[in-house]
């Protein structure tokens, strides 16, 4: 079954914040990263994320059933993957595959899309790269043992 993004509204706020929680619960458990971690942050960081314009929300769709959301930056030919989080009984599917592609699709304007992720996660660095992503060589280190990763991807 294929996925489909549904842009979400302020309205969504709260379902989309416990989606965020639940998807990012496992990574906080494991690196209990209480300062940077979208599992750890508190629903009032949701919604001024909302309310920025060049913030957009979607959720990742399968069926009728809301499995997780993407969250874009768009400014003019850079666009941003922030966040992207599937629920975990969803995960290892292919949905993150084909949200990325499917979020892409949105914005044919972008020239480059930008994202970060945990270096140590060796699957979620696979998925990027896979996806056509690739390492800056910019690395940031968050904690013993947790770094990110900054990856690029230049649209044809």
């Amino acid at each position: 079954m294929s996925v489909t993004l549904t842009k979400a509204l302020l309205s969504d706020c709260e379902e989309i914040y416990d989606l965020q929680i639940k998807s990012f619960k496992a990574l906080l458990d494991k690196y209990q990263d209480y300062d940077f971690s979208p599992g750890a942050e508190k629903i009032e960081r949701t919604i001024y994320r909302f309310k920025e314009l060049n913030y957009d929300y979607y959720f990742i769709c399968l069926g009728d059933k809301r499995i997780g959301a993407v969250i874009i930056s768009s400014d003019n030919s850079l666009c941003k993957l922030k966040q992207i989080h599937i629920l975990p009984e969803y995960q290892g599917y292919g949905y993150a595959q084909q949200a990325i592609l499917s979020v892409e699709a949105l914005y044919p304007k972008a020239a480059q899309w930008e994202l970060d992720t945990i270096k140590q996660e060796e699957k979620l660095c696979y998925l990027y790269e896979k996806m056509g992503y690739v390492q800056t060589g910019k690395e940031q280190n968050i904690k013993p043992g947790m770094d990110l990763v900054f990856y690029m991807k230049l649209m044809t």
